[in-house]
């Protein structure tokens, strides 16, 4: 069996992701990141919702109560969160308004929900995304650490899929689960990330890690782990 079908298959499997629409999420973040970009605070406790099937992300409340972010990858708004998603603020082009950003460059709010609109998209739609038009996957050599042996997956992301680089690096455990992810963030200057997935646990048939760790990453792969980038538990997890 190929690894895809297998880290598919202990993630509650493609058939039953394909019947899904949302996935809704209630999450606590932390790490150094956010004040770093002038946005400490803002996210600390909020919840979030994708839609499975193709790339939109709500943040709510974001930047303040009363508001929430509409992240898609050509137009992030910052609007009412209300019935009239009356919008307050609009970015085009998102991706472009990075140019020349380092890891210190601050965030405006619609840069944040951008930011947070892909990475989150990405994270609670994996596995099952790897499966979609222009995603590329090949199975690469194993990675020993902390005593365990993974198998890594090598994906390539086509332009149509914003996430934080076009090439990363998925670690797949003995059970088939994500355990981390490695890549670049090109919207902060490139700063290479070894990201790490636990705690996986099933919701309404499939599976999904409840804890998430960033850290900056060496040249050699290590991670350095006395620095946390972003921490993000998630409860109250909704699917439909």
């Amino acid at each position: 069996m190929r690894l895809l079908d297998e880290v598919l298959a202990a993630h509650g499997g493609a058939d039953r992701w394909r019947q899904i629409d949302t996935i809704a999420i209630h999450q606590t973040v932390g790490g150094v990141l956010w004040p770093l970009k002038n946005a400490g605070g803002i996210l600390d406790d909020s919840t979030v919702q994708i839609r499975v099937q193709n790339q939109h992300t709500w943040h709510r409340p974001l930047p303040t109560a009363g508001l929430r972010s509409h992240y898609t990858p050509a137009t992030v708004v910052i609007e009412h969160d209300d019935d009239s998603h009356e919008p307050v603020e609009t970015l085009t082009d998102p991706r472009a308004s990075f140019i020349g950003h380092t890891l210190e460059t601050p965030w405006s709010t619609t840069q944040l929900a951008y930011f947070s609109g892909y990475a989150m998209w990405t994270y609670l739609s994996e596995p099952y995304h790897l499966t979609f038009p222009g995603v590329q996957t090949e199975e690469i050599g194993e990675w020993h650490e902390n005593g365990q042996t993974w198998r890594r997956l090598a994906v390539r992301y086509p332009d149509d899929i914003a996430t934080h680089s076009a090439d990363q690096v998925l670690y797949v455990d003995h059970d088939g689960l994500l355990r981390r992810r490695d890549y670049q963030v090109d919207i902060a200057g490139g700063s290479p990330a070894a990201h790490y997935m636990d705690d996986h646990r099933e919701f309404d048939g499939i599976v999904l890690p409840v804890t998430r760790i960033v850290h900056p990453r060496n040249d050699d792969g290590t991670p350095i782990r006395e620095v946390v980038t972003v921490s993000v538990d998630i409860d109250d997890v909704r699917i439909s």
